[in-house]
């Protein structure tokens, strides 16, 4: 109790049992600004006893078949999507997504994504091969790799912490896992779930906390195997620093600056609704939602207008409200980060065509104080800008015309990053081209955000390193041996 409010307090989950922490961070409801959580400030303390427990759970574990233990990964599914509600409800006031998102796409791609890992470790094969000349076989074995650290971000919560847990567990590792520490709720509530649906103790740990403190011990821990993190490319930068002296297995999605090129031939009545989603989705807090938006010259005037138009129908608001688009983002310091860039670009010159703060917004009461900002829109701007080149991670886009293919490909590519892409047009030709030739580990062609599991995830340049999905998170979460056996005389 502070000032006679009431705070959910968050425990970490370490061997099966729920362990309190001598100190606390304080957790935000986005919508209101005001404190409503309190997560542990873990450190190296918490991730020792993780580390004991994950390794006292592995040799146990790491034997089941892959049977036993799809069993229990779909029986997790199954009690994550009984409480779907309610964890919709949740992970909408920890991270200031609307209910409405959280329940139609965080939520049910979670429980999916152990139902998806559960099935495939059911079809992994391995190598072998014969050399009759020298009487030998070969073949190739895979083994868990042991320890799993796995670090999740804040825009996606349990959506994207469980696309790492499921397959660490389903090809027998233990895992570690260090949510956001500004948004730890659901993952707490996943936890609740876990000794339900039959994990053995020490199989999933969750320590909460700060990247600087609980992230850093995990990251430098020498008996922790492997790292899996999302998030921005500076702390990516900061994990490769402090895992090299372990010679660590890492995956890395880092940041984006995500083009969309949209030709001259392209469906406007398709294109222009994805585009705003693309856009402006969660926030604008998906790390492959569009920042830049190149538009062919003869058709950018009638495209900036429908999008404008578009734009400012999307309703910004409270977002338990069933009619909102968009809700808060996700913190008083992000709010202030977003607000800078679209500063710094009306400074350099750049037009502002709507968007901005939230005046006139018809905000319950309790609301006043939530960090909304409406979608922004900025055009006449330079590829150099840094509204143009940095991750701003908000619900901003700039739009800009373009004259030729080869000229939009070489904008398209100007930029360190290189996660994901859209293009839009009708020419089969062209799509093939421009996809072929942009630096971006997605391509996605008159569509956008239209996943299959099984193919890879992952960027180019500064945008990460390594690949997950089906095939690549089971090549990540092992290790291969091949095996010899030459043949001996009766």
């Amino acid at each position: 109790m502070e000032s006679g409010k009431t705070y959910l307090v968050l425990e970490n989950y370490i061997g099966g049992q729920f362990v309190p922490c001598s100190s606390y961070l304080d957790s935000y409801d986005p919508s209101t600004g005001e404190v409503y959580c309190k997560v542990p400030d873990s450190g190296q303390e918490e991730i020792e006893a993780a580390v004991k427990a994950a390794q006292n759970a592995f040799p146990g574990w790491s034997s089941k078949s892959p049977q036993e233990r799809a069993k229990l990964l779909s029986k997790l599914a199954d009690l994550i999507e009984d409480d779907l509600e309610l964890f919709a409800q949740a992970e909408s006031k920890d991270q200031g997504k609307t209910v409405t998102f959280a329940r139609t796409v965080d939520i049910p791609r979670a429980v999916y994504n152990f139902r998806f890992f559960s099935s495939s470790i059911l079809h992994q094969t391995t190598e072998c091969t014969q050399m009759d000349h020298m009487g030998c076989m070969h073949y190739t074995e895979r083994t868990p790799v042991g320890i799993a650290g796995l670090i999740s971000p804040w825009n996606l919560p349990l959506y994207l912490l469980t696309w790492k847990i499921a397959p660490a567990i389903a090809y027998g590792n233990t895992v570690i896992a260090k949510p956001s520490e500004i948004t730890s709720v659901t993952a707490w509530m996943m936890c609740k779930l876990l000794s339900k649906a039959g994990f053995p103790p020490g199989v999933v740990n969750i320590v909460f906390g700060s990247g600087p403190k609980a992230g850093d011990a995990l990251v430098s821990h020498p008996e922790v195997s492997l790292i899996s993190f999302t998030g921005s490319t500076l702390t990516g930068q900061r994990i490769i620093e402090r895992s090299a002296p372990y010679c660590k297995k890492l995956s890395l999605e880092l940041g984006g600056k995500n083009p969309a090129i949209i030709f001259d031939d392209a469906n406007l009545d398709e294109c222009v609704p994805v585009s705003v989603r693309s856009s402006f989705a969660n926030q604008g807090e998906i790390c492959l939602c569009t920042s830049r938006i190149f538009v062919q010259r003869n058709i950018y005037h009638e495209f900036l207008r429908k999008f404008v138009e578009a734009v400012k129908k999307w309703k910004v608001g409270c977002p338990t409200d069933p009619t909102v688009d968009m809700g808060p983002l996700i913190s008083k310091e992000h709010l202030a980060k977003v607000k800078n860039y679209i500063k710094r670009a009306k400074e350099e010159g750049a037009e502002i065509l709507c968007g901005e703060g939230i005046n006139g917004l018809d905000l319950p009461t309790r609301n006043q104080h939530g960090y909304f900002l409406l979608p922004t829109v900025i055009t006449t701007i330079a590829d150099d800008s840094s509204c143009m080149q940095d991750e701003i991670f908000g619900p901003v886009t700039c739009i800009t015309a373009f004259d030729t293919e080869e000229e939009v490909i070489r904008r398209a590519n100007g930029v360190k990053y290189g996660l994901a892409a859209v293009v839009w047009s009708r020419n089969v030709g062209r799509v093939h081209r421009v996809a072929k030739r942009l630096r971006s580990g997605l391509v996605w062609t008159n569509c956008w955000l239209i996943r299959d599991l099984n193919l890879p995830f992952g960027g180019m340049k500064a945008s990460g390193i390594g690949r997950e999905g089906a095939k690549d998170s089971y090549e990540f979460f092992t290790e291969i041996k091949t095996i010899t056996i030459k043949h001996t005389e009766m």
